[in-house]
């Protein structure tokens, strides 16, 4: 027991060393902390005690106890409270380090301790935190997976959000975010009369005409419903210079995107002073935008894609026809995920054929700038590296103000159906990470090129030799249950290498009814018949459904997700529940349930359970006269 014992020790300390978590072996180097466990023996004698380890992280305590045994985890009393006893604070994970804590919380002027229990193994084992008081109470908080929500960047949050209870930044801003929507939707239908796909276009329109404002080519207070030169043409003429200010070209491209803001102009509600308001519909819009949206894109360095936002909410108000065509808006968590998944670095180019609203490419970006702070490099990154395709008009016009607010450079962003382009002329972009969500349930027997692994295969063919490519499909996809999709599997395991498919929340895309997986390529590398898979059940990812907000990460995202990360890239090992290794076929499903065996070895107490419920089935069959079951005999009533 005891080498079992060392080897937690030893790994424990390994996963605090990766969560940049500075800590001490059998005591404290903080003076008042170590005089504290001076008096801290388990038995009471008043002699000294000392936990596995401690840390000082900011002005917490965290205090850590571990076992080998999983068994020996945590013991409740009958009332399911942390049981006292001196053997079970000796012998249990969760107890000792819970007493090790209130002893620090009562005796030094450290009020804010975590007590973490830890049992089992690198592949199988439970961290389970307490958040301690110097009072008699403590916090009981959701297992985690790792320490990293403890080191010094999230301890705050983590602390705001499972101990106080508050909302973070984030949530305030989503919840702000979702308010602006409803009250801006409610303005474009009451003030406006636009239908669905112009009430993007139209706050999309006014958004780039706002920033001309610094180059004095235009103010909101020069809009005064003049009949001569209108708010409408004046909005329209801001958003041409800006356009000519971001060099978007060629001309044809410009004028593509300039027909898509005309209804800016050719609206007369639009255009008109209303009674209520005392000023044009479009004026009462541009003020709105400018407070509540605008500054949050162009002065906040966020990869939040807040168009995309406004434009999935309009949608959903509206009944719009965005699910119809299969258009399902890829949530900002995922964007950022697929950016820590292909280990997006400041020289990799960008490819998205399928972009919509421009939320992996504004991700991406986000990503690389955060990385370098050369500004000659970040201008090549806005310029140069960053690519998409978009067949729907509208929304190719929204991706494009969405990069051309944020100083893309030229917007390299075109409004074609990426099917009809040769993968060799597209490869000329020098492309090295694809990312795509392309559009959902269009394939049919009839036209097989529109499902989504023809895409998959398209976005492969087209990028540099050895790119990485993520794209979040329908978990249907994965399984090729037509020849069609068969057939896609089949060709791209012959040019491409599947790196690894993960299963994700069922709720990813909330309200839109499809189960997601994300899948992971390199380009141009035939895949190797013993080449091993990662499948992986991401459905538990700390994303909840909150009433009137809808998806939003819970307290344990980000943990979750930096497990993810870890077992992804080899840095940790994983029960078979949460990730399965194996080589893979075309014919194959490729999904993590299809590969899924139960690794986990039985604990003693459960063996003993499986044992009495079997001889209570026993017992109950032989009093009703059905001992045959266990004989291999037959009942009478069968004779």
């Amino acid at each position: 027991m005891a080498k079992k014992e060392v080897k937690t020790d030893l790994w424990v300390a390994s996963q605090l060393d990766k969560c940049k978590i500075q800590f001490t072996a059998q005591g404290s180097d903080v003076k008042e902390i170590d005089e504290a466990l001076s008096t801290a023996s388990k038995r009471g004698t008043g002699n000294a005690g000392y936990p596995e380890y401690v840390a000082v992280v900011n002005d917490f305590v965290i205090v850590i106890e571990d076992k080998a045994d999983l068994d020996k985890h945590i013991k409740l009393t009958d009332t399911a409270l942390i049981e006292t006893t001196t053997k079970a604070i000796t012998d249990y994970a969760v107890n000792g380090a819970y007493f090790y804590a209130k002893h620090i919380a009562q005796n030094s002027s450290f009020k804010k301790v975590f007590a973490i229990g830890v049992s089992g193994d690198a592949k199988h084992h439970r961290i389970t935190p307490l958040y301690v008081d110097d009072r008699e109470g403590y916090i009981e908080l959701e297992d985690v997976e790792s320490f990293t929500m403890f080191n010094c960047q999230n301890i705050y949050e983590y602390y705001l959000r499972n101990v106080l209870k508050e909302k973070t930044d984030v949530e305030k801003t989503t919840e702000q975010i979702l308010k602006d929507a409803a009250t801006l939707h409610e303005y474009l239908r009451t003030y406006g009369s636009l239908k669905d796909q112009d009430k993007p276009l139209v706050v999309s329109g006014i958004l780039l005409a706002l920033d001309e404002i610094e180059s004095g080519s235009f103010s909101i207070s020069s809009l005064t419903g003049d009949d001569v030169e209108t708010d409408g043409e004046k909005i329209y003429n801001a958003i041409q210079k800006r356009l000519k200010r971001s060099n978007v070209g060629p001309d044809a491209k410009r004028d593509k995107l300039m027909s898509e803001f005309a209804i800016i102009k050719t609206s007369a509600r639009l255009n008109e002073i209303d009674d209520k308001l005392k000023k044009t519909p479009l004026k009462y819009y541009a003020e709105f935008l400018k407070t509540n949206v605008f500054d949050n894109i162009k002065y906040k360095s966020s990869a939040e894609d807040f168009i995309g936002r406004f434009y999935g909410e309009f949608m959903s108000y509206s009944g719009g026809d965005g699910q119809t065509l299969g258009i399902v808006l890829t949530p900002a968590h995922i964007c950022e995920l697929f950016c820590d998944l292909l280990n997006v670095q400041p020289d990799d180019i960008i490819l998205d054929p399928t972009c919509g609203t421009a939320g992996f490419l504004v991700a991406a970006m986000h990503h690389m700038i955060s990385a370098t702070e050369n500004e000659t490099r970040r201008k090549n990154i806005r310029k140069k590296q960053l690519h998409g395709y978009e067949l729907q008009s509208n929304m190719f016009a929204i991706a494009c103000t969405n990069m051309i607010l944020r100083d893309d450079g030229n917007s390299n962003i075109w409004c074609q159906d990426f099917l009809k382009q040769n993968p060799a002329q597209v490869q000329l972009k020098g492309a090295t990470v694809g990312m795509m969500n392309p559009p959902y349930s269009q394939g049919t027997k009839d036209d097989p090129l529109q499902y989504e692994l023809s895409f998959v295969e398209h976005l492969l063919d087209s990028l540099v030799v050895g790119a990485r490519a993520a794209v979040i499909v329908p978990q249907s996809s994965m399984t090729g249950k037509t020849k069609a999709e068969q057939a896609f599997k089949a060709s791209i395991m012959k040019k491409h290498t599947l790196e690894g498919v993960i299963t994700c929340n069922t709720d990813t895309f909330y309200g839109v009814g499809t189960n997601p997986v994300i899948a992971v390529f390199t380009s141009h590398e035939p895949h190797p018949e013993d080449k091993v898979c990662k499948f992986i059940d991401f459905r538990d990812d700390g994303y909840e459904v909150r009433a009137h907000v809808g998806l939003v990460e819970g307290d344990s995202a980000k943990d979750k997700k930096q497990h993810l990360l870890d077992v992804w890239n080899g840095r940790v090992e994983a029960p078979s529940k949460f990730c399965v290794e194996s080589t893979v076929q075309p014919d194959d499903e490729w999904l993590h349930s299809f590969y899924y065996f139960n690794d986990e070895i039985p604990s003693e107490s459960d063996f003993e359970k499986a044992i009495g419920d079997y001889l209570s089935f026993e017992f109950s069959m032989v009093m009703q006269n059905r001992e045959y079951l266990f004989t291999g005999g037959e009942s009478d009533e069968t004779e």
